[in-house]
């Protein structure tokens, strides 16, 4: 009895031991999330139960921020932009994505190394660098849409215009990310058993056959990832419309893109308080649209 029960504490002491062990491999990294992600959510709420005014100071206001955000037109013009852009923008560059996948894996491509590099070479560039230089390109005035106009004596439309630039901002994130992408389907790809495109050979099974009912089935979960990389990736949109305000600033307004609203109101407007509403606001709004696209693609997988 006595040697059981010391047994007994000595197992609980080594399990103590053990689990003390993992902490300090967790600790550090838990550190670093607290400190990096979760303490600028929480300060963030906190700003946002206040307000401050140049007469009265800085009081508590409760939720008449949030109330004042779901009722601000600027906000909503800026959703429902990002909105238009995730709708239309995510669709093309996942189908472009997923074409070259499998353009990639069918092993029919000449130079497939080189493809591959060349199409995933656009993601290595950074967000400033090719904003900047699509942005000189589309100059009617001076960029390459100006010289093609002048050289062949053609009216080319503006695409910085107030009516284009929202699609000539996905057209340079659907240039950076198709080969983000690419990668994501290509890896699913490359993990699918072969056996079974030779018994589907073996069965008379053509290459499209082989695509729907082996290819396709097999990328759905990388999709469903992809997908919701895209819809965060459209609400966080900022860096290409703050770049291209600087070189259109008529057509790219202060609250084109949430995030950008969120930025304009903090460091121009010196509305703080309010620009972490809003920022919080589009957090919970992305957060249940990526939500919501996981659970039906979870739902359909099985």
């Amino acid at each position: 009895m006595v040697s059981e029960g010391y047994s007994n504490v000595r197992g609980g002491l080594a399990g103590r031991g053990r689990s003390w062990i993992g902490w300090q491999f967790v600790g550090p990294f838990m550190a670093v999330f607290a400190l990096v992600f979760l303490a600028p959510i929480a300060y963030s709420i906190y700003l946002s139960l206040f307000r401050t005014r140049l007469i009265g100071g800085t009081s508590f206001v409760g939720a008449d921020n949030y109330l004042d955000v779901l009722q601000d037109p600027q906000f909503w013009s800026a959703f429902g932009r990002v909105a238009l852009f995730l709708v239309v923008q995510v669709p093309i560059m996942l189908f472009l994505a997923l074409l070259v996948a499998l353009a990639i894996d069918s092993g029919r491509l000449y130079g497939t190394a080189f493809f591959r590099i060349s199409v995933f070479l656009p993601y290595a560039v950074p967000a400033v660098v090719a904003t900047l230089m699509w942005g000189f390109m589309y100059g009617a005035r001076f960029g390459l849409i100006g010289n093609i106009n002048e050289a062949f004596g053609l009216s080319l439309p503006d695409p910085l215009s107030p009516d284009l630039v929202l699609a000539s901002i996905g057209n340079i994130v659907t240039w950076e990310f198709v080969g983000y992408n690419m990668l994501i389907l290509y890896s699913a790809l490359k993990v699918v058993n072969p056996s079974l495109y030779e018994a589907a050979a073996l069965d008379g099974a053509g290459q499209l056959r082989i695509i729907w009912a082996i290819k396709l089935p097999a990328l759905r979960g990388a999709l469903v990832i992809a997908t919701i990389f895209s819809i965060i990736g459209s609400f966080q949109l900022f860096n290409e419309p703050s770049i291209l305000k600087t070189i259109a600033p008529n057509s790219v307004t202060t609250y084109f893109t949430p995030n950008f609203y969120a930025y304009s109101l903090s460091f121009a407007g010196q509305q703080f308080n309010y620009s972490a509403t809003v920022a919080i606001v589009m957090g919970i709004i992305t957060m249940i649209v990526a939500y919501i696209v996981q659970l039906r693609g979870m739902r359909k997988a099985v």
